[in-house]
């Protein structure tokens, strides 16, 4: 990837700077070495994301690609369609998150610390459930996700993704 803040422009940096209570980062006395970042409403997300994040940075980056020919392109692609984040049928699941653990760093609880965080943090303001998209050939992560109680919903809008939820409290 040449491009080496698209993926931090389309991933993490807005999730920080629209809702940064929702952030939290794993570190090992000084560097990161995972984090879980969101937020609270997903459809106001998106709008912010569209009409004052994308303007932003766009400029940036290349433009909208007219086909998808590689992994870069992909994400610049995901980058100008925000709207592809609503589904009527996640209406039930306002919140969502990313998380990302360096492979040397899981399996040792810290997934589960950043995921309670984030809990914690939509629970405290009165968010009930959240979800996640997550790429169905990463067969470790859903069994993390299975351990954590989160249970899968049929998206009729994207039936080729997956998605999970769960609520934010107990």
């Amino acid at each position: 990837m040449t491009d080496t803040s698209l993926l931090p422009d389309t991933f993490a940096e807005p999730y920080v700077v629209f809702d940064p209570l929702l952030a939290f980062v794993a570190d090992d006395g000084g560097r990161a070495v995972g984090y879980v970042l969101g937020t609270a409403d997903t459809v106001a997300f998106t709008e912010w994301f569209r009409t004052t994040w994308l303007p932003m940075v766009a400029p940036r980056h290349a433009g909208r690609p007219a086909e998808v020919t590689d992994f870069e392109s992909l994400i610049l692609e995901l980058m100008y369609d925000p709207a592809r984040m609503v589904h009527d049928d996640l209406a039930e699941y306002p919140a969502h998150l990313h998380i990302d653990i360096l492979p040397e760093y899981q399996g040792q609880g810290l997934g589960r610390k950043l995921i309670d965080a984030f809990r914690g943090g939509l629970a405290s303001r009165g968010v009930e459930r959240f979800h996640l998209s997550m790429d169905p050939k990463n067969v470790d992560a859903r069994a993390f996700y299975d351990r954590l109680g989160f249970e899968p919903i049929r998206v009729s809008s994207d039936p080729g993704g997956t998605y999970l939820g769960r609520s934010s409290g107990g």
